[in-house]
């Protein structure tokens, strides 16, 4: 089955509700990336909450996730498009530490709980929307829950997971992300509450074959659920040979010169999908041409 997302209200328009299926996505993520079991938790959690904070954007805008907690994983980088289309890396993919008390992969031990979570927001205007919140427990999910309400003033509830198998595979992954709109009552607020505390992880709902509209009936009921969108979501990075080129060149004249003469030629490597584009010498000179004196 391919990844795809659902938007939802329930209970009459007095929630928001998105869930998404993202198993495809994160093993792309961990094969272009080689991640070892706790680095693919951690970034396919935050690939996964960034596709449903993607999916409250309109038409080319766009959103930077950066996770930064002083842990032995480095920083994690995400973005994501309106149109279902996530990228992103970790520092250090070769990450992986015991299992925590829990016996579960210890993402907040790898990610750290010292540090940030900030979203840059692209809404094609000259500015840029940034939100930054202090992490709270480094497992991601919280860490979103958090910024929703502090930042965007969002009640919100976030699950996240993600399942890796013995050879370093993804098993299953997904999430749901659960947003009180205004007007919405105490009583539909305690429904939801309590609900959440029994629903099994995110994770083994997907295991079990579960879609993303039957987990939101899982978790809201199943007569209070009005799917209202669906939309594919993949792994998809933009960089090409020509941005790679147009970076090259804002290295300057001078710059590019003394890379053909002591190397020959040029390689670039992509973070975010791990490409590699290689310049030949000829390549190389006809950007030195191109070039603004430094």
């Amino acid at each position: 089955m391919n990844d795809y997302l659902v938007k939802s209200l329930a209970f009459d328009g007095q929630v928001r509700a998105y869930a998404v299926l993202t198993t495809h996505t994160v093993s792309e993520a961990q094969h272009k990336h080689s991640t070892w079991p706790t680095a693919s938790a951690a970034l396919g959690r935050a690939l996964t909450a960034g596709l449903m904070l993607g999916a409250m954007l309109k038409g080319e805008e766009k959103l930077t996730i950066k996770i930064e907690g002083g842990g032995p994983l480095g920083a994690i980088l995400v973005d994501v498009d309106a149109k279902g289309e996530v990228r992103g890396y970790v520092t250090n993919p070769q990450t992986h530490l015991p299992l925590n008390e829990q016996g579960k992969l210890d993402v907040s031990g790898a990610v750290g709980k010292n540090g940030t979570l900030s979203v840059v927001k692209d809404l094609g205007m000259k500015g840029y929307f940034t939100g930054q919140i202090p992490l709270v427990s480094g497992e991601i999910a919280e860490d979103f829950t958090y910024y929703l309400a502090k930042s965007e003033q969002i009640p919100s509830a976030v699950s996240l997971g993600v399942l890796v198998n013995p050879d370093n595979s993804i098993q299953a992954a997904g999430g749901f992300m659960i947003q009180m709109l205004p007007g919405a009552t105490d009583e539909v607020i305690t429904r939801i509450e309590e609900r959440l505390k029994t629903i099994p992880p995110v994770s083994t709902l997907i295991q079990q074959g579960m879609i993303p509209e039957v987990i939101l009936q899982q978790v809201l009921g199943e007569n209070n659920v009005q799917i209202i969108d669906k939309m594919s979501v993949c792994f998809k990075c933009r960089c090409s040979k020509e941005r790679i080129s147009s970076a090259l060149l804002s290295l300057g004249k001078k710059d590019l010169e003394e890379i053909m003469e002591t190397e020959g030629q040029a390689e670039a490597i992509c973070h975010f999908c791990n490409e590699k584009y290689l310049f030949s010498k000829e390549e190389l000179a006809k950007l030195i041409d191109e070039a603004q004196e430094d």
